[in-house]
């Protein structure tokens, strides 16, 4: 069962727009205005034409360099951002941890901030009762409970995120670089819960870190520029993403 498809999907940029505008802009409103003409507007293509799937207990590892249209994917799917054409499907209860404190609200303490992203990720009240308990150990965070979360550190931030993600009990798990904030020992920890989960959900994992991939990913594709440059077992597309990366800097 197919349980994320991507049907030539494009998702374009205009940095220059904003809910309040830029000081550039008015800038340049004025001197269009001065000079009598128009300034293109500019947009970045993040995806174009991106078609794939994932099925049910499949992981996918996403790798590319930065600005490649990695997280694009990932908000895409979890619905922080729509596309500009195409089409997409993700069937079940997404956890989506993609951006650190995303769904956390800095005055609130660790105990609350798990009910509240809980509630986020779609989980009852009871339900995050039930898990309460195994989130706070998995998270190491005990001492740190009922203090506000603007207190802790990055890495106590990531360790409480993935951890609500993680017994939300999702059908998908989405999961960006944000685990490199954390100490070794608790990404470790989080390739185990992850590795745990295969054959069971769906997992999507963007990362930089080309061994964590390999050791839970059954596919990699590698996005270059907004589109799939490849895509196939870990091995073979690691190994031409590392041979191509070397070539440039040569």
């Amino acid at each position: 069962m197919k349980q994320i498809e991507f049907k030539n999907v494009t998702k374009t940029y205009n940095p220059a727009k904003g809910r309040y505008g830029l000081l550039t802009q008015a800038l340049g409103g004025n001197l269009n205005r001065i000079i009598g003409r128009k300034l293109k507007e500019e947009r970045i293509v993040a995806l174009k034409n991106v078609s794939f799937s994932v099925e049910r207990g499949e992981t996918l590892g996403i790798i590319g360099k930065n600005g490649a249209g990695k997280s694009t994917i990932l908000k895409l799917i979890s619905k922080i951002t729509y596309p500009d054409g195409g089409e997409i499907e993700a069937r079940g209860r997404i956890g989506a941890f993609i951006e650190l404190g995303a769904g956390l609200h800095p005055e609130l303490s660790g105990r609350e901030n798990i009910f509240l992203y809980g509630a986020i990720l779609g989980m009852k009240k009871k339900e995050i009762e039930k898990k309460f308990d195994e989130i706070v150990d998995f998270a190491e965070i005990k001492r740190f409970l009922d203090i506000p979360i603007k207190k802790y550190s990055s890495g106590m931030y990531s360790r409480l995120g993935f951890s609500v993600c993680a017994f939300c009990d999702p059908d998908i798990l989405l999961v960006d670089e944000v685990l490199a904030v954390g100490d070794i020992n608790f990404q470790e920890k989080c390739l185990s819960k992850m590795l745990s989960f295969t054959k069971e959900k769906s997992i999507i994992f963007v990362s930089h870190n080309l061994e964590a991939i390999k050791s839970i990913c059954s596919k990699v594709i590698y996005l270059e520029k907004g589109k799939i440059k490849k895509i196939g077992s870990p091995d073979v597309v690691i190994k031409d993403y590392l041979k191509e990366a070397t070539e440039e800097q040569i």
